[in-house]
């Protein structure tokens, strides 16, 4: 029986035919791509004409062309739409992978063949593009251990090995937790709580077949759950549930994992030649060192931590004023921040959120990039790997540009967050391949026959999101390796924030942002209250946010701890971090920095691209029209198509002359 994942996709666009494959064909297809790449690189190697740039670069951007097909389709479905099965097969292929990566960076022949490129890239004639590749391929060699002989290769194949299994159980352990907890309500538990957060609870509830609401450890439900039930006891009981994720003992807990990775981390950093692991890992990205993003982070922790002090005194008074004796505890936090709103922006959740519906705010990302960008949007008829998941086909002046898929519900099965994927990237080198991009969220799936509706950080989610998406959409390069958001780490985020900016202009939502019952417009006084109460619990967000950043480089900027947990709260001693305030993500769910090396030294980046989204946005709001056309023209120029073809810096520097300070972040955040 033919594999459908190794045929021909006789589909619309050729997306994957979903109808046809399933976990069985998965694992037989990894390996049969595993040979055709490894037959791919042999070729490559074993070619006897002198090497070029076309007989090795490019004959190896497009070697591993059928592992990508493959592995396009299972690892989108794996996050999204996870299963024991699948499970499984993610524990099976992560060793795989990493021993088959060394295989190919470690190999003296191949590398051999792209050091004389390298010696003699000044005779090539290669165009810019040409030569960024070779370099970044060059680079990517040697950082991957080409350089290493002996004993040290072979060690840093077992530690890259352990670390890409160690990733696949923290990710499984967290998703095992998230999935196994939640919390019934019965009839006396229900007090504060409105009408929409009761439909989500409801809905959470069918979800993991309970006869009544229920509160699951996704944010779409925990938050608000959080902002307005007055049982500070079941607060307390969700809240520590929620942050208990990976440390709650058995099979699931993450600590130990959490210490081992460390532990490699620095001992690859060590193969290579580096101090430590931020080292290594900051190399490569804008910020390059990490005394340089710890000169940003701490530039901003203090204001923000007097910002998100200052609240907690005022919070804390509402707390004695409410018979509660004692200091404010986090899980109180979200509730008292919620009834400040009220209180002094006269804005209440359950007024704005029926005006925020999930089909409205989609049709506001989609007209946003229409108008910036030119770009249209038809709904695709076609099958794809979950029911809830829809797609759509995106032209410009008729022309094809890409399939964009959005998958916004929380289910059990999927991990949690929100991410942008590509099944496919852009590319010319195989042909005028165009992208089938992928935006995942998490938000609280209505009733049947309700429309979704939104939280304000929910739509500044979807927003965030669909600027990924741009990223990967309007790529427009030649080299598979350098499509997309293929782009250092720290400047990967910049689109994606940048586009955030666009839900707040007042045009957007005042065309979009309609009664899921009237259909009526929000009126122009609640939008105005909205808007003005943006930076309405700033200090709170980003004390949060950089606690964990902060902890993040101290954990690969110095030797590895022998234990995660004390580190962690040494550092938040260290920087006075709030009582009543814990990390975003504590260490034994922090996936951006354990469940790949993705982030790890990284998880700074977001405020590192929020310094220049800033300062991008004010490129726009200076021309009067947060629409105008040079300036869109501008970004999708000099950012949005460019993927890692330039230097990012020079990317940045090209569209707004300069790089920026921290000057509009603070703005921004009402931190000045």
């Amino acid at each position: 029986m033919n594999n459908p994942l190794l045929s021909a996709w006789d589909t619309p666009f050729e997306l994957p035919p979903f109808d046809l494959i399933t976990d069985a064909d998965f694992e037989p297809a990894f390996h049969a791509a595993l040979d055709d790449t490894r037959t791919a690189i042999a070729a490559i190697t074993d070619n006897k004409d002198a090497p070029t740039f076309a007989n090795t670069i490019e004959a190896l951007e497009l070697a591993d062309a059928p592992l990508d097909r493959v592995l396009g389709v299972f690892y989108n479905v794996a996050g999204a739409d996870s299963s024991p099965a699948r499970e499984e097969l993610q524990r099976t292929f992560s060793p795989l992978l990493a021993a088959f990566s060394s295989e190919v960076t470690m190999n003296a022949d191949l590398f051999q063949r792209i050091e004389t490129l390298w010696q003699s890239r000044d005779t090539l004639d290669l165009s810019d593009e040409q030569a960024r590749v070779l370099m970044l391929t060059r680079r990517r060699f040697v950082r991957s251990g080409a350089l290493l002989e002996g004993a040290d290769r072979d060690r840093l194949k077992e530690v890259l090995e352990r670390l890409a299994t160690l990733g696949t159980e923290f990710t499984q352990n967290l998703l095992a937790d998230e999935r196994s907890w939640f919390m019934p309500l019965g009839e006396g538990d229900l007090e504060g709580l409105p009408d929409f957060v009761l439909d989500a609870a409801r809905a959470a509830g069918a979800e993991k077949g309970v006869d009544g609401p229920a509160v699951t450890l996704s944010r779409s439900v925990i938050t608000p759950f959080l902002q307005h039930s007055t049982r500070r006891d079941l607060r307390q009981k969700a809240y520590e549930a929620y942050t208990a994720r990976g440390a709650n003992g058995g099979d699931t807990d993450n600590r130990a994992i959490a210490a081992e990775t460390l532990k490699l981390r620095e001992e690859r950093a060590r193969l290579l030649g580096y101090d430590s692991f931020a080292a290594f890992k900051l190399e490569t990205e804008m910020a390059g060192t990490p005394d340089r993003v710890r000169e940003l982070l701490m530039q901003v922790w203090e204001p923000a931590r007097d910002a998100a002090n200052k609240d907690a005194t005022r919070m804390t008074e509402m707390l004695h004023a409410d018979g509660h004796n004692g200091d404010l505890e986090p899980w109180d936090w979200h509730f008292y921040a919620e009834r400040r709103r009220e209180a002094e922006h006269d804005l209440d959740e359950a007024e704005i959120k029926p005006f925020l519906q999930l089909d409205r705010m989609i049709e506001a990302s989609f007209d946003t990039a229409n108008r910036l960008f030119g770009l249209e949007f038809a709904p695709l008829d076609v099958t794809l790997y979950h029911p809830d998941a829809r797609a759509w086909e995106v032209t410009r002046n008729g022309q094809h540009i890409a399939v964009f898929v959005g998958d916004y519900f929380a289910r059990g099965s999927k991990r949690s967050g929100a991410w942008c994927s590509a099944m496919r990237s852009q590319q010319k080198l195989a042909g005028d391949i165009r992208p089938i991009v992928v935006n995942v969220c998490n938000f609280a799936k209505p009733e049947d026959g309700q429309p979704g509706l939104l939280s304000w950080d929910d739509a500044r989610t979807l927003f965030h999101e669909f600027g990924h998406a741009l990223h990967q959409m309007l790529s427009d390069v030649t080299y598979p390796s350098i499509s997309g958001t293929s782009v250092a780490r720290d400047f990967v985020e910049l689109p994606s924030q940048l586009y955030e900016h666009w839900l707040e202009v007042p045009e957007v939502l005042g065309k979009f942002a309609t009664h899921a019952k009237t259909g009526e417009a929000m009126p122009k006084a609640l939008l105005d209250k909205l808007l003005a109460a943006s930076t309405h619990d700033t200090g709170f967000q980003t004390v949060e946010f950089l606690s964990s950043a902060i902890v993040d480089l101290d954990f690969h900027d110095s030797k590895a701890p022998a234990d995660p947990m004390e580190a962690q709260a040494a550092t938040l001693d260290r920087i006075g971090m709030p009582a009543a305030i814990r990390m975003r993500h504590a260490t034994p769910h922090f996936a951006h920095v354990f469940a790949g090396d993705g982030y790890s030294s990284g998880y700074y980046s977001y405020m590192w691209s929020e310094v220049m989204d800033a300062d991008a946005f004010d490129a726009f709001t200076e021309t009067g029209n947060a629409f105008d056309p040079a300036m869109a023209a501008k970004l999708e120029e000099h950012i949005l198509s460019k993927g890692g073809s330039v230097d990012a810096a020079d990317l940045y520097t090209a569209f707004r002359g300069r790089l920026p300070g921290v000057e509009p972040l603070l703005k921004g955040r009402g931190l000045a």
